[in-house]
């Protein structure tokens, strides 16, 4: 211990005397002297009071040298101790050594590579290159691209391939022969992540995953967790999602695997994580919770905050039986917690494991058949360090058994272990050996702040990589054009040049692979689908189609003998396109009603639902919020606006009534003859004041955004009482007038018609399965 050291704690004792040997009368404080930091700053969890971390802050390519984090001691003392000699300083970001190359070379030789530094690899003759011809170092302190290995062959009947070795790191073992094992280790300030050890197996493959060396400053990025992490939970969740059989008659039924996924999420909350990195880190718990139900899965949730303490938030206890906890409940739940209403400070990560382990005894000791049968998935949020209860490992080992039973071989796959590294100074040495190892897996995870976290987490589930899940979206947009196309992927824009020469413009929606929904009076009867030109996803034109629908009682001209212009019932139509299109972020079908696809969305689950109940759902208001997507011309960008449909019955006949006034030929007596009962109403400003639609947007979706991630179409946009907007098209989000009203096609009341071609399974494409009730 150093002179300064011992005399700041003689001076603690003698400014502040022990009383009765049990604890000191003033309040401990540390001092900012010697603390400067060169090219950098600092921030303290709690200004300069005991327990307080000093946390470096340097530019993006450098990072805090030689301590990354100081902790203020009882003493009145930081640890580590600010020395003269090093100096706090940002250094540049340094990558492993890369001159580990067997039977090749390296170009340019140097004693260290830093930020940017690139480096090229070319093999001895007879050699050939397999990985990176060149790679640069970059800001996470890893190399770009991949392992570059200079071979003879690339493995065979009786061999493994070479796996080369990593920047950084040294081999022991140069035979690939099958049940040949090497082993590697990292140079000295190095850390190696991945196997130690890997045995060439039969198949040709080595066991194990690529080892890596990191340095303390080595942090994985977005893009890496999002493509590791990612497809892992996507496997879990199609494990444990519903599933079609058949039963002893032959019928198709569906196989509900609701409480089949146990999910424990655990998060670190001791004085070495700091608050924000907490907050952020919850939410991208509650994005990840919430992405998860978008898909027919029904996990069970064992939420616990930990520290010297475990504080269990949701207890999984509470997922069995018949009355489920539901989503909103464990959601509230998260967001109760105050992060500064916490008492202790210690770190106890061994009581975290344990308490995981008895909730799985108690499932084990009330149903092991059920038990044996549920895929559990521990996913850990904290920095590694504990200071009590020691060390988790034999925890984690006794998890392990749990869920193995004594048959690891079969049973491993139902047991996933993930840590997600969090804080300003992560203990990779203490975290490594409680994950899963698993061939070809990643189960630890370095972040370098959770401030990424919650968008890493949103990226997790790719949309994508998911086809089935119909008005499946991204929940959040920046204001500008493609993260609105991401909000709103199933966006249309239909643009017909009739017959006669002349042409419109108009709005539709996604509702498979190979059709759009629209209005129908976007066509004249003698419209030709060559003609047509659909805009999906990011400017995606698709020209010409292969037919358009019609409604079959659509007709304009209905009741032109009755003084009535324009006759809009059964306004829908299905533009039939001549090829799939690919599903991407931009670009993914919408739900409708009464499809199995939207009773998924939906969380509803057997073969018994019926098209009510889903009705049920989303008309469950008198007065219901829906949206539709008009074009901002002055922005030239797509918006959404907001409006109410009228659900109740007065409040129904107060809507439409405005029709009367409003329109020509439309009278009281016949109001109901030409508004009928397959118009929804929105409009008015009373009780709300709404958006309105414009001529632009016909044939738009009216939607409703089930939970914060799927879409459901209920309506069709149609027609409306009267134009509000400037030159007929919108140019800005426009309001409803006292006595303006939109009228739209209720999908519920066409569900004949759309079965009748997005069902048919006897076509090239593949069709929406739609209920039977």
């Amino acid at each position: 211990m150093e002179f300064s050291v011992l005399w700041s704690l003689s001076v603690a004792l003698l400014i502040c005397p022990l009383y009765m040997g049990v604890g000191v009368l003033c309040e401990v404080t540390c001092n900012e002297e010697r603390m400067d930091m060169e090219g950098g700053n600092y921030t303290l969890t709690k200004k300069l009071e005991y327990g307080s971390i000093m946390i470096y802050h340097c530019p993006e390519g450098y990072y805090p040298y030689p301590a990354l984090t100081r902790s203020c001691l009882k003493s009145g003392t930081w640890k580590p101790a600010p020395r003269r000699r090093p100096l706090q300083q940002c250094k540049m970001v340094e990558c492993p050594n890369p001159l580990v190359l067997e039977s090749g070379s390296v170009l340019p030789v140097q004693m260290q590579y830093f930020v940017n530094n690139k480096t090229t690899y070319e093999c001895y003759s007879a050699y050939s290159l397999r990985g990176s011809a060149s790679r640069v170092c970059q800001a996470n302190g890893k190399w770009s691209g991949g392992t570059p290995i200079c071979s003879r062959d690339s493995g065979s009947e009786d061999r493994c391939a070479d796996p080369g070795i990593p920047a950084g790191a040294r081999r022991s073992g140069s035979s690939f022969g099958i049940d040949d094992k090497l082993s590697y280790r990292c140079d000295e300030g190095l850390h190696l992540l991945g196997s130690k050890t890997r045995v060439c197996q039969e198949s040709g493959q080595w066991t194990g995953t690529e080892p890596k060396c990191y340095y303390k400053h080595t942090y994985d990025t977005a893009l890496e967790i999002t493509e590791a992490f990612g497809s892992a939970i996507r496997e879990s969740l199609q494990l444990a999602a519903p599933i079609d059989d058949t039963d002893q008659e032959g019928k198709k039924i569906t196989i509900d695997k609701a409480g089949k996924l146990n999910i424990y999420i655990a998060m670190d909350i001791s004085d070495s994580i700091a608050e924000e990195e907490f907050d952020k880190a919850r939410n991208a718990v509650k994005k990840l919770i919430i992405k998860v139900s978008s898909f027919s899965v029904s996990p069970n949730y064992e939420i616990i905050f930990f520290a010297s303490d475990v504080l269990e938030v949701v207890n999984i206890i509470d997922f069995s039986g018949d009355k489920r906890k539901p989503l909103e409940d464990v959601l509230a739940d998260l967001d109760k917690f105050k992060y500064d209403t916490r008492d202790n400070v210690g770190t106890n990560l061994n009581l975290a494991f344990k308490t995981i382990l008895e909730r799985m005894a108690i499932q084990k000791l009330r149903n092991e058949m059920l038990f044996m049968e549920v895929h559990h998935v521990l996913i850990f949020f904290t920095d590694g360090a504990y200071n009590m209860g020691g060390s988790p490992e034999n925890t984690v080992a006794k998890i392990r058994e749990a869920v193995h039973m004594n048959n690891k071989e079969e049973r491993d796959k139902y047991l996933d272990v993930y840590v997600f590294g969090v804080g300003s100074e992560i203990f990779d040495e203490d975290i490594v050996p409680l994950v899963t190892k698993r061939n070809d897996e990643r189960h630890y995870f370095k972040v370098k702040n959770a401030i990424e976290l919650e968008k890493t987490f949103d990226e997790i589930i790719d949309e994508s990589k998911i086809v089935g899940l119909c008005g499946l979206h991204r929940n959040y947009d920046s204001g500008t054009a493609d993260t609105i196309r991401q909000r709103y992927p199933w966006m249309a824009r239909i643009d017909n040049t009739h017959e006669d020469g002349t042409a419109s413009k108009c709005m539709g929606s996604l509702v498979t692979r190979r059709f759009i929904l629209t209005a129908a009076h976007c066509f004249k009867f003698e419209d030709k689908a060559d003609k047509i030109r659909v805009t999906i996803g990011k400017n995606q034109v698709v020209k010409g189609a292969s037919r358009i629908i019609l409604h079959p009682d659509y007709n304009i001209n209905g009741k032109k003998n009755d003084g009535i212009k324009e006759f809009y019932d059964y306004d829908v139509a299905l533009i039939q396109l001549k090829e799939d299109v690919d599903i991407s972020i931009n670009i993914r079908p919408i739900c409708i009603p009464c499809t199995k696809e939207t009773s998924g969305a939906l969380r509803l689950v057997g073969e018994a639902i019926t098209c009510k109940q889903q009705e049920q759902i989303l008309f469950k208001n008198p007065l219901e919020e829906v949206s539709f997507i008009s074009f901002d011309k002055k922005e030239q960008m797509d918006q959404r606006s907001d409006a109410k449909l009228k659900l109740q019955h007065q409040l129904r006949d107060n809507c439409i009534k405005m029709a009367a006034t409003e329109v020509e030929g439309i009278t009281p007596l016949n109001l109901k003859d030409v508004v009928t009962d397959n118009f929804l109403c929105t409009g008015g400003k009373q009780p709300h004041r709404e958006n309105i639609a414009c001529k632009g947007d016909s044939g738009g979706a009216l939607f409703k955004d089930y939970d914060e991630y799927r879409t459901i179409q209920v309506g069709v946009i149609s027609w409306g009482t009267n134009d509000l907007c400037p030159g007929g098209n919108s140019d800005v989000k426009q309001e409803s007038s006292e006595n303006s009203r939109d009228f739209h096609i209720n999908l519920f009341k066409v569900v004949p018609f759309l079965k009748k071609y997005l069902g048919d399974d006897t076509k090239d494409f593949k069709p929406l399965e739609f209920l039977e009730n």
